[in-house]
């Protein structure tokens, strides 16, 4: 048995995504977000989180899927690293699991399939898990959004 990590696992659309659990902060259910002028449209706005203001990452849009649709279910996985504080929509989280290293596989450059945020590919028995790197995620330009 080789090594093991933690994600939190989490629905957009009908696609399964991980992100490492080290890099979440919180997941908050879904509030007001407040739209920032002449933000990238991917920026969905700002939301006030206990008195600290935080960008929120509209996460359909960052991966040119159909608009989300507001839900019960709906949360905002806030992602600290380093003084970066950052949120990302995203439609159900499902559970955290720990994932062997030996079952994430690399991404296949696959032509006509963009899998520039993709770090990795997880297998949970008869599930995928599209393992997101966040560096890429959260990058406007050649920014980490928030700094």
């Amino acid at each position: 048995m080789g090594e093991e990590k933690q994600f939190v696992a989490f629905m957009l659309g009908n696609e399964e995504y991980a992100v490492e659990i080290l890099a979440v902060q919180e997941i908050i259910r879904w509030s007001k977000i407040t739209r920032v002028p002449k933000a990238p449209n991917y920026v969905k706005g700002v939301i006030n989180l206990r008195g600290t203001v935080i960008p929120v990452i509209d996460s359909h849009i960052r991966f040119n899927l159909l608009e989300q649709v507001v839900t019960d279910t709906t949360r905002v996985i806030v992602f600290k690293n380093e003084d970066t504080v950052i949120g990302l929509t995203v439609d159900l989280v499902t559970e955290v699991l720990s994932l062997n290293l030996d079952n994430i596989e690399n991404p296949q450059t696959t032509r006509g399939v963009e899998n520039q945020f993709i770090n990795g590919i997880g297998k949970v028995n008869e599930r995928l898990l599209i393992i997101l790197d966040l560096t890429k995620v959260l990058q406007i330009g050649n920014s980490i959004l928030g700094k």
